[in-house]
C-alpha cells in the first residue's frame, strides 16, 4: 500500500458558527493522505495507472466549495465520503486547518480518518 500526499491544499469555502463567518469565504488549508494501490504505476511510470493528484485536488477543492457547514468536522466528512467514493483508495486521512481563527493561536486544525467501506 502506498499513499499519496498533498500539503497546504488551499481551499475556499463557507464555513463558520458565528454570523461574522458566514458573510463570506474562508480560505483553509487541507493535507491530505490518500491510501491506494499505486503498484501498476511504479511499473508502468503511466499516470493513467495512478490517481491523477492535480485532478484529486481540483475534486477537492470544488466538493468543498459546493459546502456551506458551520464546522469543520461536517465538511471533513462529506470531502473523505466523496473522495472514497470517486477515486480508488482504500482509506483518507484529512487534516483542515482555519488560520486567524482565535486571537492568541496561529490556526486550529481537526484531523479526521476514514477506510473505505468494502
Amino acid at each position: 500500500m502506498e499513499t499519496i500526499c498533498i500539503q497546504g491544499l488551499q481551499v475556499n469555502t463557507l464555513i463558520g458558527v458565528y454570523d461574522w463567518e458566514r458573510k463570506q469565504n474562508t480560505t483553509l488549508l487541507f493535507d491530505i493522505e490518500l491510501d491506494a494501490d499505486l503498484t501498476a504505476a511504479m511499473w508502468s511510470d503511466d499516470v493513467n495507472e495512478t490517481i491523477d493528484y492535480a485532478k484529486l485536488a481540483m475534486f477537492i477543492q470544488h466538493t468543498a466549495a459546493e459546502c456551506k457547514f458551520e464546522l469543520l468536522e461536517a465538511l471533513g466528512n462529506k470531502v473523505m465520503d466523496a473522495v472514497l467514493a470517486n477515486y480508488p483508495a482504500q482509506g483518507i486521512r484529512l487534516t483542515i486547518t482555519k488560520p486567524d481563527i482565535l486571537p492568541d493561536a496561529k490556526h486550529v486544525s481537526v484531523r479526521m480518518s476514514r477506510v473505505k467501506v468494502k
